[in-house]
């Protein structure tokens, strides 16, 4: 009996510590689940991914479904697509992580108190942002011709045309993630890992537009990439370059520059003027 006796203590104590270790960690649940709630860039980041798989997978397969012989008369296309995808994105989140160095080290309030401009700065994001996705891209292409046998360096001159209207538009995307880290702080980071995926089931990366339904397709048509990847697949495929979708993507892109720029700029002095550059960090 008293070696029953010695054990209640410590069996009490041990379904005490339970309880209390499920009540900490309930506790601790529910603080990262009112951050999620009352932060609507990390509300979104949960559903986001599973929702732009299943869009982007969903249209690939429904066009291929359709289209079976579609690769033998384009071979290389998903490639071409691949790569000039990761012009868009790289783009823009290149700009995004020169930007989001300067805020992890404290960096902002020490920049423009020197003659550095908020002009110079965009500036200087934006073209960090191009060399970084022009060596990326130029890697990567390299690869691919003794890995897959495909070169698309074939492209010509249309590449350049290609690789310029993206690169434009991934800058745009760019600069308005950073002014939203202005604007609401690092709670919004995430929108810079996936900002670009949000436009790529609509984009025509790896199909035409045309596989998009009939809704959906005017706001496919708004944008500079879709131009872009329609332009590409008339390259790879009737071997010639569409000059007037050329056009319009340069047309959006000077469009979307605009804003990502106002929007910068706007979202700067707003944070200039409460305070918020000295405040930005890990």
């Amino acid at each position: 009996m008293s070696v029953v006796a010695e054990r209640r203590p410590r069996l009490r104590r041990r379904h005490l510590n339970e309880r209390l270790s499920l009540r900490r960690i309930g506790a601790m649940c529910l603080r990262h689940g009112y951050t999620i709630a009352a932060s609507w860039p990390r509300m979104f980041d949960v559903i986001y991914w599973p929702t732009v798989q299943l869009l982007l997978w969903g249209f690939t397969t429904q066009f291929f479904l359709t289209h079976s012989s579609w690769l033998v008369n384009a071979a290389g296309a998903l490639i071409a697509g691949v790569l000039l995808w990761d012009v868009l994105f790289r783009s823009q989140l290149n700009v995004s992580i020169s930007f989001f160095e300067e805020v992890w080290s404290r960096n902002l309030g020490n920049l423009f108190v020197s003659p550095l401009s908020v002009y110079d700065f965009a500036a200087e994001l934006m073209l960090m942002g191009a060399a970084r996705s022009l060596v990326g891209m130029l890697v990567a292409a390299l690869l691919a011709i003794p890995l897959y046998h495909y070169s698309i360096f074939d492209m010509g001159w249309a590449l350049v045309a290609f690789f310029g209207a993206l690169l434009i538009f991934g800058w745009a995307i760019g600069l308005a993630i950073c002014a939203l880290i202005y604007r609401w702080g690092q709670g919004a980071e995430s929108m810079a890992w996936g900002a670009a995926f949000a436009i790529a089931p609509i984009s025509g990366v790896y199909y035409p537009v045309a596989t998009l339904p009939a809704w959906l397709q005017p706001v496919a048509w708004a944008l500079p990439s879709s131009y872009v990847f329609e332009g590409m697949r008339a390259a790879l495929i009737d071997g010639s370059f569409r000059a007037d979708l050329m056009a319009w993507a340069l047309l959006l892109d000077l469009v979307y520059l605009a804003l990502g720029a106002a929007l910068f700029f706007a979202a700067f002095e707003d944070a200039r003027r409460r305070g918020k550059l000295l405040q930005q960090g890990e």
